[in-house]
């Protein structure tokens, strides 16, 4: 006889899964018991929302399932934000939920939530599981639909009596049939053929890549196509990574935030081939005008996603991988205009920003780009979300290594507890956490993560005492009426690190900056770095 916690591990064993993040309660004890006799690592981290980020981080840096799990009520609802987090970038994760007894469902009983309900937009699925012997089937299934596809979250709810009700065998399906669940992965031929045609027509054509490259795993084919071609390459900030920031065909993100350059290159583009990208308000501000003025080819895993933004000449639904193989068998040929590459060079030149200098203070545009110099190739920068994080999605430059952030949802609170997962996944490799400090405030509470695991993560925060990004918005179109936005009696940043025995430093110019952070990536410990930064710094 086996009991129902012990087939949920081992059909995470079964699923390869080493590592678990989550926060234990009552109703998703018998699991935490069961989980006690496994060789599955298990990383407590101090609140439930941190450890969906964890699991997210940890998928995206080994391409693979992000795993958390959380008790009934509040350890359940406290997910809510992480999921819809994953749901918008398109992180494969299964988040496991204890659930009160199931004939008590429905009856408010301490600690019930309806979880399935209150996650169903922000999901790819949900299961809530009143046989113990589905739990095989639903696990397989669960991890099937995360990862196939478009990537994303799937829940599973599980009842207290449903965990300790006993079976008499446990067998782990081999394989999943799920009627109306059939996802379009090789890319139409005809659609293909077409847009071969449409690009040995265009003269000025440029890729947009979106995470769905990276994704997808199709970070290389895309690589040796745009090489191929000649076509030059720009991201939207989830795609940040699909190429080495300083390669010549590369022009960095786009949109209301990004680089001139590649603005300048949507805008007067003939041909836009969209990979993996949605093409939302901030990266395209007006999708409209792009649709009349160039031919658009929409590659995209996600029929919804294809058109919904920007109108489409070309729809090819299919995993990226194939796609991109496919156009690379059948382009023959093909090789863009020295014309146009000439242009893209003199814009890279004509466009470049240099950033203003305030005595004093640490200049962060220039710091992460320096920093960038200071890392191992294959290191992963994580940034927060408001101002640090388009100062890092402009100014890091990627090697072979990683850019995460969220880009979807913006969740302030996510590049510390993200960084853990990325850790936990490539021990091995430089880690990097960016944020504000404001958004630092929301997740502090991992520095015990961090110090309990002997984590060698690296903090750099970008202390300006302002909600920056909002703060910037008042002043552009509030007329400077700062409502909220100012941080006032912040913690002593240096204290808080020495209460939980990390190393921490404070530095008040690019030099001090520089020098310290070139200590930190010396050590194989924990360090964080506060950086002072003149309040009035704009995002751009």
């Amino acid at each position: 006889m086996i009991n129902g916690a012990d087939i949920m591990v081992k059909c995470l064993e079964a699923e390869n899964v080493s590592v678990v993040f989550g926060y234990p309660g009552a109703a998703i004890c018998p699991f935490y018991d069961s989980l006690y006799d496994s060789d599955i690592k298990h990383i407590l981290v101090r609140q439930e929302q941190n450890a969906v980020h964890a699991a997210s981080g940890y998928a995206r840096a080994k391409s693979t399932v992000g795993v958390c799990v959380a008790t009934s009520g509040p350890g359940a609802t406290n997910l809510i934000t992480g999921i819809a987090t994953a749901y918008m970038d398109s992180i494969p994760l299964i988040a496991i939920t204890g659930q009160v007894r199931s004939d008590l469902i429905g009856r408010d009983v301490f600690q019930e939530a309806d979880i399935t309900g209150a996650c169903e937009p922000f999901v790819k699925h949900s299961y809530l599981v009143y046989k113990t012997e589905d739990l095989p089937r639903v696990f397989k299934e669960a991890f099937h639909i995360a990862t196939t596809g478009r990537p994303g979250p799937v829940l599973i709810d599980i009842p207290i009596d449903i965990q300790l009700n006993e079976i008499e065998e446990f067998v782990y399906p081999e394989s999943v049939n799920i009627v109306g669940y059939k996802p379009n992965t090789k890319g139409h031929n005809v659609q293909i053929k077409r847009a071969i045609e449409l690009i040995n027509k265009s003269k000025k054509p440029i890729i947009v890549a979106g995470g769905g490259v990276l994704g997808s795993g199709s970070k290389l084919k895309l690589v040796s196509f745009a090489e191929k071609t000649g076509i030059p390459v720009l991201s939207t900030m989830m795609g940040i990574g699909v190429m080495p920031s300083e390669h010549e065909l590369y022009m960095g993100m786009l949109g209301t935030f990004g680089k001139p350059t590649a603005n300048r290159a949507l805008h007067e583009a003939d041909l836009v081939i969209v990979c993996g990208a949605r093409l939302g308000d901030r990266a395209v501000a007006a999708p409209d005008q792009m649709g009349q003025r160039a031919n658009v080819i929409h590659i995209d895993i996600d029929p919804a996603e294809i058109g919904k933004n920007v109108k489409t000449t070309i729809p090819i639904v299919g995993d990226m991988k194939n796609v991109i193989n496919n156009l690379l068998e059948q382009i023959g040929n093909y090789k863009v205009s020295s014309d146009w590459t000439d242009c893209i060079k003199i814009w890279k030149k004509e466009l470049s920003r240099t950033p203003k200098v305030f005595e004093g203070f640490v200049e962060p545009r220039n710091l992460i780009g320096k920093l960038s110099s200071m890392l191992r190739s294959k290191a992963i920068l994580v940034a927060d979300v408001g101002q640090n994080q388009i100062w890092c999605a402009n100014n890091f430059k990627i090697r072979e290594g990683r850019f995460l952030t969220t880009g979807g949802m913006g969740t302030m609170g996510y590049s510390i507890p993200a960084a853990i997962g990325a850790k936990f996944a490539r021990p091995d490799r430089d880690i990097v956490a960016v944020c504000g400090d404001g958004s630092f405030q929301m997740s502090l509470n991992e520095l015990a993560t961090i110090a309990q695991n002997n984590l060698g993560v690296k903090i750099i925060v970008m202390k300006n005492s302002r909600l920056g990004m909002v703060r910037e918005l008042q002043d552009n179109l509030y007329n400077s009426r700062h409502s909220a936005t100012i941080l006032n009696d912040e913690p002593n940043i240096e204290l808080l690190a020495k209460a939980y025995g990390i190393k921490c430093a404070t530095a008040n110019s690019n030099e001090e900056a520089e020098n310290i952070a070139k200590e930190m990536v010396k050590s194989d410990e924990a360090f964080i770095l506060v950086c002072n930064v003149f309040p009035d710094t704009p995002s751009i």
